[in-house]
């Protein structure tokens, strides 16, 4: 990064203090009073629709929606902001995460007047939430490949076909879905559209898939000849490829990719500063908290570009692959650096929460693209691919 480049993110912390402060103030309030436990990887599993309401009220969901939609017209910085210090803390934002992250965006960019006025205001209130339907049995990084079709009936769209891995889609009120709506799968990248669809639907079943720890945050999605209206159609007929690799940029780039395990870091630095560490105990954590910071400042420069409505694709793959990399060297750090033992139940909340980082790590690296997909993109955009 330039020196222009360093003092731009430097003037922006400075000038985003007072929020943080304030956010800060009342996480620390809800942990207090038992609003929450802070726990690791807490945007995919920690659904607390009280909680996302309590964070609406704060006026800190739907932040760069504009007011007319019901948001509050603030700056992807800001927002950057409250994530950032939210996943930190380990708060409980899987109820309003993927619809404040990237579908309001997506509708404000894509969607139509009607779109935004049904759709924006729920989201900005903490009232609507959302599921993605991108990932298919036969089709997981590889989206071009996707087999969901929808078929145009003039007033209506039937939609036949399967997603997995959606997350949240058994809670959510609607769910976006990429789908072909021309053309053959071999077309790839042209013939594809998105549909918004509410939820729940008869015609389309929700199938639990559980974890190795048994909960159910993901879902098998099937599209039994679902209709939905016209207006369903987000964007432009055939438009879906171009939709989704903006709506990426904001699923790749965001503080998730690599503060979904900090909370175990803070909590083991707390645990150290109690009970003494020695000094490679200090290496770990020193090395552990100089990775995390690097890719701070790559996040937020992500978040600087969207700011300025440029389109850092590459820098956003970027930042998911080492991101989540880091996620899970930094579980594997904590563990062989301790003495603790990993265990779901137990009266330590320490290594509670390291059995609870263990046991997700394997889907670090998988989720928003699998790392190998996103070194493609990253060599594409250098040129060398």
């Amino acid at each position: 990064m330039t020196a222009t480049g360093t003092e731009q993110l430097e003037g922006i912390e400075s000038g985003l203090e007072h929020l943080r402060t304030e956010v800060r103030a009342f996480l620390s309030q809800e942990i207090a009073t038992g609003g929450f436990v802070p726990d690791t990887d807490s945007w995919m599993t920690g659904f607390d629709p009280g909680f996302s309401a309590r964070v609406a009220g704060r006026g800190w969901l739907g932040m760069t929606i504009p007011t007319e939609y019901g948001g509050h017209g603030r700056s992807p910085l800001e927002r950057f902001v409250v994530s950032e210090e939210m996943l930190a803390h380990g708060a409980p934002v899987a109820a309003h995460w993927i619809a404040d992250r990237q579908m309001a965006p997506s509708i404000l960019a894509n969607g139509s007047e009607e779109q935004k006025r049904r759709y924006l205001p729920g989201i900005a209130s903490g009232r609507s939430f959302f599921a993605i339907g991108m990932s298919e049995p036969d089709a997981g990084s590889d989206l071009a490949a996707v087999r969901t079709r929808a078929v145009d009936n003039g007033d209506s769209w039937t939609i036949t076909g399967t997603k997995v891995w959606t997350t949240g889609a058994h809670l959510a009120h609607a769910m976006v879905v990429l789908a072909r709506t021309d053309g053959q799968p071999g077309d790839r990248h042209s013939g594809l559209s998105q549909f918004v669809v509410d939820l729940p639907h008869p015609d389309i079943e929700i199938r639990p898939l559980r974890s190795i720890d048994g909960q159910a945050h993901f879902n098998e999605v099937v599209f039994h000849d679902a209709q939905v209206p016209a207006a369903a159609l987000l964007g432009k007929r055939g438009n879906g490829w171009a939709q989704v690799m903006g709506e990426l940029a904001f699923e790749r780039s965001g503080p998730e990719r690599y503060l979904s395990t900090l909370p175990l870091l803070r909590a083991w630095a707390a645990h150290l500063a109690a009970s003494g560490a020695t000094p490679g105990q200090r290496q770990t954590l020193g090395t552990l908290t100089a990775r995390a910071w690097a890719l701070r400042r790559m996040s937020l420069r992500v978040a600087a570009e969207l700011a300025a409505g440029r389109k850092p694709d590459v820098l956003a793959a970027m930042v998911k692959d080492l991101g989540s990399t880091f996620e899970g060297d930094l579980v594997e750090a904590v563990r062989a650096s301790s003495n603790l033992v990993a265990r779901r139940d137990g009266a330590d909340p320490l290594a509670r929460m390291l059995a609870h980082s263990v046991l997700h790590t394997p889907v670090f690296t998988l989720r928003g693209g699998t790392n190998e997909i996103l070194r493609g993109i990253v060599a594409r955009g250098l040129g060398v691919r």
